[in-house]
């Protein structure tokens, strides 16, 4: 890993606002930058799966993260104002989670991507995600989650959007260093993102085969 991402990893939070602020004064772009912190907390999330970590370096990795995030949203604010909104996109921590680090990273690359989010918050029961779906014309859900206990709930959502009648107008896909192609299998979901990379690409996919 980069440096960055091994500071952030090692939660060395005076050493990851020390590259940051360099970064910035070289004018590498705020993308860059946090797409280079989520290496370092998709790292964190494999050492408190491995119980390396625990819930106090998890909670504080996310602190340090949502410090970066404060020098670099204005930034990323000003790029998203360019150009006209890509498409919509509800997304939450599924009930039983209360994680937001890497759904934050993904919200915010969404955003500088000129999409519009609709941030459901975390541990957001089934019908708040079906009333969503239902209300917002939103053609990509995402169901975030960092504990593996949350899958069930994961295919609860799905399962009820389908009972709602509105599984084919809504691509849906699930996140977390948890997720993996047999999660996604389980849940019924269209596709699985273990970084944040992965899956604004999916979502700019998902709308630019609406616009062909």
């Amino acid at each position: 890993m980069k440096e960055l991402a091994n500071a952030l990893r090692d939660l060395n939070e005076d050493k990851v606002h020390e590259l940051v602020d360099a970064k910035l004064a070289e004018k590498v772009s705020p993308i860059d930058i946090i797409n280079e912190c989520n290496e370092g907390i998709m790292a964190v999330g494999e050492l408190f799966a491995s119980e390396k970590y625990f819930l106090t370096e998890l909670m504080f990795s996310g602190e340090i993260m949502q410090s970066v995030m404060a020098k670099l949203e204005p930034l990323i604010a000003i790029k998203s104002a360019e150009g006209q909104i890509v498409g919509t996109v509800v997304i939450g921590t599924v009930a039983g989670d209360i994680h937001d680090i890497g759904k934050n990273i993904v919200i915010n690359l969404l955003r500088s991507h000129r999409f519009k989010v609709i941030d459901l918050g975390v541990d957001v029961p089934t019908e708040k995600f079906v009333d969503m779906v239902r209300t917002s014309g939103t053609k990509i859900l995402g169901l975030s989650a960092l504990l593996n206990t949350t899958y069930p709930e994961m295919k609860k959502v799905i399962d009820a959007i389908e009972t709602a009648g509105l599984r084919d107008q809504v691509k849906i896909i699930i996140g977390g260093t948890v997720t993996s192609e047999n999660v996604r299998d389980f849940t019924g979901a269209d596709a699985f993102a273990n970084d944040a990379i992965t899956g604004i690409n999916y979502c700019k996919s998902v709308y630019e085969s609406f616009s062909k």
